[in-house]
């Protein structure tokens, strides 16, 4: 009698790389991040079943407002996993995000049992919709203010002679995607109090209707009940208005209105690379332009690029002088220089870069665009010379040619359209300005062929760029560009003056054209 089976080594060798493949996917599953994001989430529900409880102490109480705290939270936490994947991998945000509903709705819960009024839960949505939308977007905005109106009802719970229940679900909604929809980008410091005033006008007209729908009130006390329904929200975007430094701190965002600051010429940094590397900052000035419409060519931030593309190469200002567009007539001091050499001062320039940019406070979002305006690109004019010395040294013999990689930028790779669009302009505009003779149709070339060029070198692979985008990018760019370098009629000469030789008429005609 046989107790057990006899089994070839291949048949061990496959159960144990299912079982090893098993554990992975498991140990994948329960890793660091994920528990955190499971700890977070029941912190979560446990603050806020606590405050929901709230002055109630029974189980019996406790436990029905548990699970409906559960099952809202997982809502909010598939919501979140579809459309802000990054929020569950940065637990940074994810616990300023926690903290930001777990005040509102204490806020929610301990105004409203101490005066009796409603209003409060208006006011704390409103205050959901604003910073959602001014942190992320508009449709991840609507989201997360309809989950916390959720629980704001159920923070408010059942009054008499109130807008409770649906009611309130209403009232607070529309406010909510009022905000959220006319709150696209703050360029000026009366946005907001725009916003807030047009939701506190459909505030009011919501509320009343519904008042008057409840038949429970009479006319003074339905003029009222809106009334404090609708100041609130207006007094929410008063107070916003005020704490957006802080909430651009919280959330390490940069509004509009952040961003035209930095644009201002008399900035730190700014005032450095005019005086220092004044070459530099004609060429970011440009590339900022250039930038700017083609961003908005297929619906990105342009100001953005605009402004990123300002301070991409602030790390120049170290060793302007190495840099052609600072020569200003000079010999190249990279003659004296090797390869080799050269090739670690023009890639220093990044590094050196971020450096100042931490040293100046300078914005995250602001600081992509000097860490990834090169990605990982070759640097070809010290690498063909390190070819020919090398060439030159081997004496005729066979030498192997240097490593492409010693002569690559570090990188990164640019991770969002806006700085692949600045990466891609700062390479068309020194290739166009090396041309002898620029006309509209060898800048269509440039623009393609370098566009084409950083596509098969990998450089897009890291921002979703589709081959639409990058040929709408690169019309916006030839446009641009063919505006800039517009011909110019020659300037008339007096009658007294002596008449130009013909080859002297000839050389200025060539110019002007």
């Amino acid at each position: 009698m046989v107790f057990w089976k006899k089994t070839s080594p291949r048949r061990s060798q496959v159960r144990k790389n299912i079982s090893a493949e098993r554990f992975s996917r498991i140990s994948r599953f329960a890793n660091t991040d994920f528990l955190t994001s499971i700890l977070i989430w029941l912190l979560f529900v446990v603050v806020c079943t606590l405050i929901l409880s709230i002055p109630q102490a029974g189980i019996v109480e406790v436990a029905p407002i548990a699970v409906i705290v559960v099952l809202i939270s997982l809502g909010g936490v598939l919501y979140i996993y579809h459309f802000q994947k990054r929020i569950a991998k940065n637990h940074a945000r994810a616990l300023v995000l926690v903290g930001l509903f777990v005040i509102l709705l204490a806020i929610t819960r301990l105004l409203t049992l101490s005066t009796g009024e409603t209003f409060w839960a208006t006011g704390t949505a409103i205050t959901t919709a604003i910073i959602m939308t001014i942190a992320y977007n508009q449709r991840f905005a609507v989201g997360m203010s309809m989950f916390y109106c959720l629980f704001a009802c159920l923070a408010v719970g059942p009054m008499e002679s109130k807008l409770t229940g649906i009611y309130l679900l209403l009232v607070m909604i529309i406010g909510a995607v009022t905000c959220c929809f006319c709150l696209k980008e703050i360029r000026t410091r009366i946005k907001l109090l725009q916003v807030s005033t047009l939701a506190a006008i459909v505030v009011f007209i919501t509320a009343a209707a519904l008042n008057l729908l409840s038949q429970k009130l009479n006319t003074a006390s339905i003029i009222r009940d809106s009334a404090l329904h609708a100041g609130v929200t207006l007094v929410v975007g008063v107070l916003i208005q005020g704490l957006l430094p802080l909430i651009e701190k919280a959330f390490r965002i940069a509004t509009s209105m952040t961003l035209l600051d930095y644009s201002d010429a008399n900035q730190k940094l700014l005032k450095r690379l005019h005086m220092e590397a004044p070459g530099t900052f004609s060429h970011s000035l440009l590339i900022g332009s250039i930038a700017e419409a083609a961003a908005e060519a297929i619906g990105r931030n342009g100001l953005l690029c605009r402004v990123g593309a300002y301070y991409h190469d602030i790390g120049k200002i170290n060793k302007a002088g190495y840099f052609v567009e600072n020569e200003l007539g000079s010999a190249s001091r990279h003659k004296e220089l090797s390869p080799t050499m050269s090739h670690l001062i023009i890639v220093g320039h990044v590094k050196d870069g971020i450096e100042m940019a931490k040293e100046y406070g300078l914005p995250s979002v602001l600081r992509q665009f000097i860490e990834t305006h090169h990605g990982t690109t070759l640097i070809e004019h010290f690498y063909n010379e390190a070819k020919k010395q090398m060439a030159k040294n081997s004496k005729g013999k066979t030498a192997d040619a240097p490593s492409e990689s010693e002569f690559r930028y570090p990188g990164p790779k640019p991770r969002t359209k806006e700085a692949a669009i600045v990466m891609l302009v700062d390479a068309v505009e020194s290739a166009v300005r090396s041309l002898q003779e620029v006309t509209p149709a060898k800048i269509e070339a440039v623009v393609h062929n370098m566009a084409m060029k950083r596509l098969q070198d990998g450089q897009f692979d890291e921002c979703d760029m589709s081959l639409r985008e990058l040929s709408q990018i690169e019309a916006s760019i030839s446009k641009t560009l063919a505006a800039h370098y517009h011909g110019r009629i020659a300037y008339p000469k007096p009658p007294d003056e002596p008449p130009e030789t013909k080859s002297q008429a000839e050389q200025q005609e060539q110019k002007s054209n």
